[in-house]
């Protein structure tokens, strides 16, 4: 669960991105992302841990430079045992954002779950520090991580793997890609799961900048789909068989562009 917030601090912001944001021609939501954290003098530790591509880490270097901040470097944790790396650790206690890569969910999981880097994180956003993750970075933000589940509109049983995410908030579960890989389905077989958490399906190019107080903006060219389950009337999920789709009622749905905000505590939309 989130780190506690200690008297006279405020929690950073966490901003999970849909995946495939622009990087290079007009990269609005990384530029706003590294003016957060301090513009020229943000001091930013990318994560590179979910992708098996050596040259991640460099890439995101280099695009963060290019936007203008000084300081940037990579934490390259392949293995459990680099998550204790006293160099590693000072890097995140000095950093004022923290930036995770997309690939595959499950290896940050697997690699960083329970480790001192993951106490790290928690602890620096507890305090201020802003984190933010795209695709695979973006779903292992939450308490609950989507760590699979089947394409498609319709909720089913079993339609939703889950996994222990790095717990920086337990109010939402995230998923990613969402309108590009027609997610829909597993978001709301997620949200039947766990009625207390609203659902965040953010599409690509796109990102929720969730701030201290828990309001969310949309920033970028997509859309983010809120599922809000405070009123479920009825799921079946617990009743039905293995694959087979299941009944939810009286849930509410939101389509958010960019501009958009939605308080996540009060479960209110402004347009």
């Amino acid at each position: 669960m989130a780190s506690h917030v200690p008297e006279g601090s405020q929690r950073g912001y966490i901003i999970p991105i849909g995946g495939a944001e622009n990087k290079r021609r007009k990269p609005l939501i990384l530029q706003k992302f590294a003016e957060l954290c301090g513009g020229k003098n943000a001091r930013l530790a990318i994560i590179p841990t979910a992708s098996k591509l050596k040259e991640t880490g460099q890439n995101y270097i280099d695009i963060f430079r290019d936007i203008g901040v000084d300081y940037c470097v990579s934490l390259p944790i392949e293995e459990r045992s680099d998550s204790e790396c006293v160099e590693y650790l000072q890097e995140l206690n000095e950093a004022s954002g923290i930036f995770v890569t997309g690939g595959n969910q499950l290896r940050l999981s697997t690699i960083m779950g329970g480790t001192p880097v993951a106490q790290a994180i928690r602890r620096r956003n507890a305090v201020g520090v802003h984190f933010a993750g795209t695709s695979a970075g973006a779903a292992i933000i939450p308490e609950h991580m989507i760590a699979g589940g089947k394409a498609g509109p319709t909720p089913r049983e079993g339609g939703v793997i889950f996994a222990p995410g790095l717990g920086l908030t337990n109010k939402i579960v995230v998923d990613q890609h969402f309108r590009q890989r027609d997610r829909l389905g597993r978001l709301l077989s997620a949200v039947a799961f766990n009625p207390f958490a609203t659902g965040i399906g953010i599409d690509e190019n796109t990102a929720a900048f969730i701030d201290p107080e828990g309001m969310l903006e949309v920033v970028g060219s997509g859309a983010i789909t809120v599922v809000d389950p405070s009123e479920l009337f009825h799921s079946s999920m617990e009743s039905e068989n293995r694959g087979k789709a299941i009944n939810l009622t009286n849930l509410r749905l939101h389509l958010l562009t960019s501009g958009a905000k939605y308080d996540i505590n009060s479960r209110q939309v402004f347009n």
